[in-house]
């Protein structure tokens, strides 16, 4: 095998197996020092370069994909944590190893090696990134060629498999690095999404979190200051810094909306845009300074959609789905409902051709940005309806909070029960009420006038609960309080 050495990192010659519990059910995600290390991450980079670089070849061989069509190299980048730099260049030691050549990009958000993937017309691509997570945390998302997800289903068990064997090829010649870092060609693809010629003036304010979003913000900024919109930006925490001197960047806590809050109210903004560590996802503040909950984006978002796209259809999770639904029949598009989590929303896009799909947790798809999730075309989707329609963001989503209010998504810990007892457990004290069921995702009752969704999360002793109904808020009410109390009883304890 080759000892090459990037950075200064030394890869061991032999291969031990471990055991390497940082894998998720679509992405890795690990603590520092646990159960992620740069010899875990140079032992992922070299068994997902192996296993693509096999498939390659044994395709290239036999004429059969057009995979064939691809160059023989894997983008990676890397978010702003201080971790991230050091396990991005292990995976990358571990990729050139395999003898895959490799295309850095630099500091980036997830979505730029979405784009990268395919723009390059790579075998895959690799973010290192935990996100949301603890600053002691960190992470790997995968994709492979044409920004096809991967998961525990499709391909990550089989690099898993083989990164704790060890057991490499080592008949490869080292492949070769190269530093690509100029976001040109991805910022000029987000801007096909809107027309800037339709927006208005309008005052945002804009909060990377101290997270990776502020260069690509930058860049679109002034791509809409060359087209002479009429847009002005206030930034907050936007100097990119990975000890994150104002908290982790994660606006699904409430308390770090607060600021963003303020400064909208403070500087009398029409909207409110925040960011997570690697802006895959994008969360809106109205003019009053409420944030407005994701489900209800994604009705505005599909409306928009369908007004420029008729009879196409729209793809959202079973979470929260009253609203998406009737914005989805009433503007004549077809509703497909996937399970939650982006390979699986993403694969079923694929299959549906979907124009457009939504997830309540903020991550938003788009098949013209292939069939990925991006956090800076949904903002920018915004301020144009917001331009075209004359409307503040609270106009565009008072009637759907009206209609259909919601819980929003509310977290408790396993103390005694594990998810399955739970769940098995609440099917069987409402099964008298003879409600609708779907085990799509968790478990989803729906009693005509309201639902709720209970499903176990993917990375932690948690499980999630939504709840609404149909222009009943007081109903709501009653069945949160119902609900939760059931699960106390159960040894579930609201976090």
């Amino acid at each position: 095998m080759s000892t090459s050495v990037i950075n200064g990192y030394q890869p061991a010659t032999e291969f031990a197996p471990i055991i390497i519990d940082s894998f998720k059910a679509y992405d890795i995600r690990g603590e520092l020092g646990v159960n992620l290390d740069e010899d875990i991450a140079y032992r992922i980079g070299r068994a997902f370069a192996q296993i693509l670089y096999e498939r390659y070849k044994t395709a290239a061989k036999n004429k059969t994909s057009d995979i064939t069509d691809l160059q023989p190299a894997i983008v990676i980048g890397s978010d702003i944590r201080h971790s991230s730099e050091q396990l991005k260049q292990a995976t990358i030691q571990g990729m050139i190893d395999a003898g895959v050549d490799v295309i850095d990009l630099g500091m980036t958000g997830t979505e730029e090696v979405y784009f990268a993937t395919s723009h390059y017309q790579a075998l895959g691509g690799i973010e290192v990134t935990a996100s949301h997570n603890p600053i002691n945390y960190n992470g790997l998302k995968l994709v492979k060629e044409h920004s096809k997800p991967i998961s525990a289903d499709d391909g990550l068990a089989e690099i898993q498999a083989l990164a704790e064997s060890g057991q490499f090829a080592s008949d490869n010649q080292s492949g070769k690095l190269q530093l690509l870092t100029d976001k040109g060609p991805y910022i000029d693809h987000v801007m096909t999404f809107i027309d800037t010629d339709k927006l208005k003036p309008l005052k945002l304010v804009i909060n990377s979190g101290n997270g990776s979003a502020a260069p690509v913000v930058d860049l679109l900024i002034d791509k809409l200051t060359q087209a002479g919109a009429p847009i002005k930006i206030i930034t907050l925490h936007h100097t990119p810094d990975g000890s994150f001197p104002n908290g982790i960047p994660n606006p699904m806590i409430e308390a770090n909306r607060v600021a963003t809050q303020q400064a909208v109210l403070e500087n009398k903004a029409d909207l409110g845009i925040a960011f997570d560590g690697d802006f895959d996802r994008c969360f809106l503040f109205d003019e009053n300074g409420k944030f407005i909950d994701g489900s209800y984006i994604v009705g505005m978002l599909a409306q928009a959609f369908l007004n420029k796209y008729p009879n196409e259809a729209i793809v959202y999770d079973p979470r929260v789905i009253y609203n998406t639904e009737a914005v989805i029949n009433e503007h004549n598009g077809k509703t497909v409902i996937s399970k939650s989590g982006h390979s699986f929303i993403k694969q079923v896009m694929r299959d549906s051709g979907a124009v457009y799909g939504g997830e309540m947790s903020a991550h938003h798809y788009f098949r013209d940005f292939f069939y990925c999730d991006s956090g800076m075309i949904p903002w920018l989707l915004t301020i144009e309806l917001l331009s075209v329609t004359g409307k503040t963001l609270s106009e565009l989503v008072t009637g759907y909070i009206h209609a259909y209010p919601s819980s929003g998504e509310r977290n408790f810990r396993l103390t005694t029960q594990d998810a399955p007892t739970i769940i098995r457990d609440i099917e069987e004290n409402f099964s008298a009420q003879n409600p609708a069921k779907s085990t799509l995702d968790g478990l989803s009752l729906n009693f005509g006038e309201w639902r709720f969704n209970l499903r176990a999360s993917n990375t932690e002793p948690l499980i999630r609960l939504n709840i609404e109904s149909r222009g009943d808020e007081q109903l709501l009410a009653t069945k949160i309080q119902e609900i939760e109390q059931w699960l106390g009883k159960q040894g579930a304890v609201s976090t």
